[in-house]
């Protein structure tokens, strides 16, 4: 499906106006293209790269064939703006302001297009922005209005909205080919595809409607968590599939007489079927922006990122949603090619986090960061050198407590080893969380032998030392990264 005219007006103003400011980049050929996809809600562990065992996604492991596959990336806070908000600038969530769904990142605020655009590139994001106010430092933009709708969406784009015939996945891909097509090629260009799927209500194009009626998707061995030798948070959290799923998840009345892990096994299959064939358009059309690439001579030198704004629970502990520091919400996917630097096929453990990637590109892009971004680039360990000083922990922070599925506010530390999360049961005030004190509580986790966290150890007193390591280490991790408000 093609973008309608408006768009196409919106294009040719865009370029009509480029032609009449200095062109920096002219100066610096051979800088990278700088190919941004990213899903939203796409968990690592339902991309055949990774190892999937209950889908296949042919196309996102082009990417991960032709470079690398980060095993240990992960988001500092596992909910959609807030993530958003990071990336753009390199920042914790508490330095942008952008702490929850309803906060909104100032235009005024440095962002990574910004930069960019200063370096000489054309900027350009279309699908998904979720940051309230209208985007700044991009050339080109044309995005979803909130969260947005899989049919028929509206589209912004400056000062207009238009609704469009077709689905979100395929209409988000047209316009970003359409700029592709219509950019100035004489300069580099960073380009942010922003898809909606697979995020809540994973409704699937018509191609895919049917993709695995056959099929009973494998179910995770902890689908039946009953969160024994857990937090009480674990337990009262309101994102237990089918219990807290409504039709309009699962697009059939819940039979009343279903119950605990009867309606769980129920309602599964039908989550989990229609969030994969959510990922199958997605593939398709990550596919078609690889094709365009190879056709145009371009992938050799293009950096091409896929990742997802955090990661989501499918099933694991009986789960949907996000928002918790465990392991399926935490991790990251993130596949990178880059055929200049980066080996096809490669592998790396090295903890990298969403926090970093607008130092990366601007790294690629001979751009220096700003001093107050709080990230790092890795394209050393791209290029298959991992600096010795790499860090070896990471902090987490999330805000909004007790909203919508009843996670209580948290924040942690993960190492190779540990992770220790600190549910402090106060909303301090952020908006979107609820104004109410939970107890608070600690849980400890060995990541090496107990990697799907089914084992709280915060009060094994075998563990006191390695708790007492792991909160010296949040109090270093905290006031390196300025979140130090006493809590």
């Amino acid at each position: 499906m093609r973008p309608q005219t408006c768009s196409r007006r919106g294009l040719l103003g865009w370029l009509a106006a480029g032609a009449a400011v200095s062109r920096p980049g002219r100066a610096a050929a051979g800088r990278p293209n700088i190919l941004y996809l990213m899903a939203d809600d796409h968990a690592s562990h339902a991309i055949s790269a990774y190892g999937s065992r209950i889908n296949r996604t042919p196309n996102i492991d082009r990417i991960a064939r032709g470079g690398m596959r980060f095993d240990n990336c992960f988001c500092t806070n596992s909910i959609c703006t807030p993530s958003r908000g990071v990336i753009l600038t390199g920042q914790y969530s508490h330095i942008t302001g952008v702490k929850t769904l309803n906060d909104a990142l100032d235009p005024a605020r440095q962002n990574v297009a910004k930069l960019l655009r200063a370096a000489g590139y054309q900027t350009a994001i279309v699908g998904k922005w979720h940051l309230e106010k209208d985007p700044s430092g991009f050339d080109y933009w044309n995005i979803l209005p909130g969260q947005g709708l899989y049919y028929d969406p509206d589209f912004l784009t400056p000062g207009k909205r238009t609704k469009h015939s077709g689905y979100a996945t395929d209409l988000i891909t047209d316009f970003s080919l359409d700029f592709l097509r219509r950019r100035d090629r004489a300069r580099p260009f960073f380009l942010m595809c922003h898809h909606k799927a697979p995020h809540r209500p994973w409704q699937p194009d018509a191609r895919h409607a049917h993709l695995y009626d056959d099929v009973t998707v494998e179910e995770p061995f902890n689908l039946y968590d009953h969160y024994e030798n857990r937090s009480r948070a674990a337990a009262a959290a309101t994102l237990k599939v089918g219990e807290n799923m409504n039709q309009t998840d699962l697009k059939r009345p819940i039979p009343p007489d279903l119950k605990g892990d009867a309606l769980r096994k129920w309602a599964y299959q039908y989550y989990i079927k229609d969030y994969l064939r959510c990922i199958a358009s997605v593939d398709d059309n990550v596919g078609r922006l690889l094709d365009y690439l190879d056709r145009e001579g371009l992938a050799g030198n293009t950096v091409v990122v896929y990742t997802s704004d955090q990661g989501f629970f499918l099933g694991d502990h009986g789960y949907f949603d996000k928002r918790f520091m465990y392991e399926e919400s935490l991790r990251m996917p993130l596949l990178i090619r880059y055929p200049p630097e980066v080996k096809a096929g490669a592998v790396n453990g090295d903890m990298v986090l969403n926090l970093d990637f607008a130092e990366t590109f601007l790294d690629y892009a001979g751009a220096h960061p700003p001093a107050d971004m709080q990230g790092r680039s890795f394209r050393p360990i791209l290029a298959g050198r991992t600096p010795p000083d790499w860090r070896r922990s990471m902090y987490y922070r999330y805000w909004m407590h007790l909203a919508d599925h009843g996670v209580p506010a948290h924040y942690g530390v993960r190492t190779r080893e540990w992770k220790l999360i600190y549910y402090y049961g106060k909303a301090l005030g952020s908006a979107g969380a609820i104004d109410r004190d939970t107890a608070p509580e600690w849980e400890l986790f060995d990541m090496v032998h107990d990697p799907h966290e089914m084992h709280n150890l915060y009060d094994d007193p075998a563990r006191a030392g390695v708790v007492k390591e792991l909160k010296a280490e949040l109090v270093r991790l905290r006031k390196l990264y300025q979140d130090d408000d006493g809590i």
